[in-house]
């Protein structure tokens, strides 16, 4: 009669399954808080009918719709409404006008866990993943959880367009 061996050689190693498992939650983290994929669209972050922010703006920023590079215009100051702004996800900043004739653009990812910010509406840059607000002047932190201030990005402003830098 046999018997079966006492020690089984079939299967993965234990410390095969822990480093597998421990690279798949930090992938699944980056998953979870990136923006949609090649799907996103080529205007601003938008809730229901138009960009969110302080004001009504035209749907979508004028352009050719292809990505823009630096130098090539963003964004109509007409489609920049004053004490609000425009997040313009698919580039990752948000432009905002703080006063008439100010922009400033900052980056559109949460400095706490590195969501997208969604909008702009009452002053503030706001992050949907845990409530985080920013200044639209400056891009403080005007509540948490984050504790960093949104970078600020270089934009121009040449007539009525403004561009990357």
């Amino acid at each position: 009669m046999t018997s079966a061996p006492l020690h089984p050689t079939a299967g993965p190693a234990r410390r095969s399954v822990v480093a597998a498992v421990g690279a798949a939650g930090p992938a699944a983290a980056l998953t979870a808080c990136s923006g949609s994929g090649s799907g996103a669209s080529a205007g601003p972050a938008s809730g229901s009918a138009g960009p969110e922010g302080a004001g009504s703006a035209p749907a979508a920023p004028s352009g050719s719709g292809q990505a823009d590079a630096a130098g090539q215009a963003l964004a109509a100051v007409s489609d920049i409404p004053e004490g609000g702004g425009v997040v313009f996800a698919d580039r990752g900043v948000v432009v905002t006008q703080p006063v008439a004739g100010e922009f400033k653009a900052f980056s559109a990812t949460c400095t706490h866990r590195g969501c997208a910010v969604k909008n702009v509406a009452d002053g503030v840059i706001n992050c949907p993943c845990h409530n985080s607000n920013f200044s639209i002047a400056d891009g403080s932190v005007r509540s948490g959880p984050a504790r960093e201030p949104l970078p600020a990005v270089e934009i121009a402003v040449d007539g009525d367009a403004i561009s990357l830098v």
